[in-house]
């Protein structure tokens, strides 16, 4: 039976790059990834933009809520063995400490939530973060992480964040 890798994607509201990558992770990483969302101050709501964008490309949105990284810091929550921050606000505040030390990084992706302008200029916003994250999470997918050793997996996992 193969192991299941465990990743969260933090970001400081949980309503558009997380939701994003947990989406596209749970779509192209199965069976051996499960991903998961979640942020800082989580606004309660994902984004209509972000699920419109994920239904654009055929990703289920099923179950994706915005919710708080404190629910991941729990006894009882999935031990996390990746947890990466899209945003550079969450990449900047003190994290809850993860149980097992997972691997972490910063992928820092421009917000698209952010955009103010037509309904063209966000919906091009959120395409281009979702391509972003999609380049990246599928370099992180072609990574041997049998392989690697954690030093050797930590440079990788931040050379996609910065060069992708």
């Amino acid at each position: 039976m193969p192991r299941v890798y465990n990743v969260l994607f933090l970001c400081t509201g949980n309503s558009a790059r997380s939701i994003l990558a947990e989406a596209l992770l749970n779509h192209m990483g199965k069976p051996n990834f499960r991903a998961f969302s979640a942020g800082s101050h989580p606004t309660g709501r994902v984004n209509p933009f972000a699920l419109k964008q994920l239904e654009a490309a055929g990703l289920s949105v099923d179950g994706l809520r915005s919710k708080s990284w404190d629910e991941f810091a729990k006894p009882g929550a999935p031990q996390m063995n990746f947890v990466f921050t899209v945003c550079d606000n969450a990449a900047a505040e003190v994290c809850p400490v993860w149980p097992g030390q997972p691997v972490t990084a910063h992928w820092g992706v421009p917000d698209p939530a952010a955009v103010v302008g037509t309904v063209d200029q966000m919906e091009r916003a959120f395409r281009d973060a979702f391509v972003t994250l999609d380049r990246r999470i599928t370099l992180f997918l072609s990574l041997p992480l049998a392989s690697l050793t954690a030093l050797a997996l930590k440079k990788e996992i931040d050379r996609i964040g910065r060069e992708s």
